[in-house]
C-alpha cells in the first residue's frame, strides 16, 4: 500500500497565545510555504478561526499571499483547504455563507476544500445538519470542489457520510487528532477502520503532539510558551521509552524524531497535517516523504503508543 503524502498545517500562523506569533515572522512563513510545496506537499490546511486576538483570520491572509506568489505550475498542484467554525451564532443552511465568502477573500479568491471545523453534537446537535447541507450546497453550486469534516467519531462520521451520499456529495476527508500520543483512531472499529470502510481520507492533525514528539530526550522547556510548557512538563516524564525507540528508528533511517512520528501516521494510511514555521522543517518533511517505516518498526511503535500511561488532551468538541 502506497503511503499518503504530507500536508502543511498553519494553525500557528497568527496564533500569539500558543505559538508566539509575531508579524515579523511573515517572511519566514512565506519561505516555509514555498519550501514545503517545492518539497512535494500538496494539501495546505487552515481555518477561519486561526489567529488570536487582533490577528483573527491571519493564517488565511498569509496563506492567500503565499499562494498568489506561486508560479502557475506549482499553484495548480496545491489543494487549499480551510475549516469553518460552527460558532453558535452561525445558524441554518446559510449559516456559513458570510464566513465562506470572507475566507475566500482572505485566501485570494480560492478555496479547493471546505471543512466543518468541529461537530456541534455536544452543544447544539440540531445546528449541525443544516450547516452540513449549506456546505454541500456550495459543492453543488460549483463554489468549492470538495467537502471535508473534522473532529468526528466513527458513529457521527457514518451518519453524516450517509446523509451526504443521499445527496450525491462525496466526502473527501475527515480530520482527527492522531499521533503516537493520541492513538485512539487505531482501536477496532475506530476512525481508521471507519475511514477505510467509507473510502474517506483520514487527515491526522497534531501528528507531533504540539511538537513534543520532535524534541530529544532531556530537552529543556525554557523555550516554550506557558500553555505548551505546562503540558510538556506533565507528559514528558512518561515518554522516555517511546522517545528512545523513536531515536533508534531515526538513526536507522537517518532522519529526525519528527520524521519518525510523521511516518508512523503515514504507515497507518493517515495523511499527517504538519505545522511548519521554518524552511528547515519543510526540509525534514521532504526527507520523510521519501522514507517508510518497516512493518516491525510500525508495530513496535504501536505497542509503545498504546501502552503509554499519558495521552494528549482530547478535543472537547470531538463527537462519538
Amino acid at each position: 500500500m502506497a503511503h499518503p503524502g504530507i500536508g502543511l498545517g498553519t494553525w500557528a500562523w497568527g496564533n500569539r497565545f500558543l505559538w508566539g506569533y509575531d508579524p515579523d515572522q511573515d517572511h519566514e512563513l512565506e519561505a516555509t510555504f514555498l519550501a514545503a510545496v517545492e518539497a512535494g506537499v500538496r494539501l495546505v490546511d487552515t481555518a477561519d478561526s486561526y489567529g488570536t486576538g487582533r490577528f483573527e483570520g491571519r493564517s488565511e491572509s498569509i496563506l492567500g499571499r503565499c499562494v498568489s506568489r506561486l508560479p502557475p505550475s506549482l499553484r495548480s498542484r496545491v489543494c487549499l483547504a480551510t475549516k469553518l467554525a460552527p460558532f453558535p451564532w452561525r445558524l441554518g443552511r446559510n449559516g456559513f455563507t458570510r464566513a465562506f465568502n470572507a475566507s475566500r477573500d482572505r485566501l485570494g479568491g480560492r478555496i479547493d476544500r471546505v471543512q466543518l471545523h468541529w461537530s456541534t453534537a455536544r452543544y447544539l446537535p440540531w445546528q449541525e445538519l443544516p450547516l452540513i447541507d449549506g456546505l454541500a450546497d456550495l459543492v453543488e453550486q460549483g463554489e468549492v470542489a470538495e467537502l471535508g469534516l473534522s473532529n468526528l467519531g466513527p458513529a457521527k462520521l457514518r451518519e453524516l457520510h450517509s446523509h451526504l451520499v443521499s445527496r450525491g456529495i462525496r466526502l473527501a476527508s475527515v480530520q482527527v487528532q492522531f499521533s503516537l500520543l493520541s492513538p485512539q483512531a487505531l482501536s477496532p472499529g475506530g476512525m481508521l477502520d471507519t475511514c477505510r470502510d467509507l473510502g474517506v481520507q483520514l487527515l491526522a492533525y497534531s501528528p507531533l503532539a504540539l511538537g513534543l514528539l520532535a524534541r530529544p530526550i532531556g530537552a529543556g522547556l525554557e523555550d516554550l510558551s506557558a500553555p505548551r510548557g505546562a503540558l510538556f512538563q506533565r507528559l514528558q516524564p512518561s515518554l522516555s521509552d517511546l522517545l528512545s525507540l523513536m531515536q533508534t528508528i531515526a538513526e536507522t533511517h537517518q532522519c529526525s524524531l519528527a520524521g519518525v512520528a510523521i511516518n508512523w501516521c503515514r504507515a497507518h494510511g493517515a495523511l499527517p497535517i504538519v505545522g511548519m514555521r521554518r524552511p528547515a522543517q519543510a526540509g525534514e518533511m521532504s526527507l520523510a516523504l521519501n522514507q517508510e517505516l518497516s512493518e516491525g518498526e510500525r508495530q513496535a511503535l504501536d505497542e509503545r503508543a498504546l501502552g503509554l500511561p499519558v495521552r494528549m488532551p482530547a478535543n472537547p468538541f470531538q463527537s462519538r
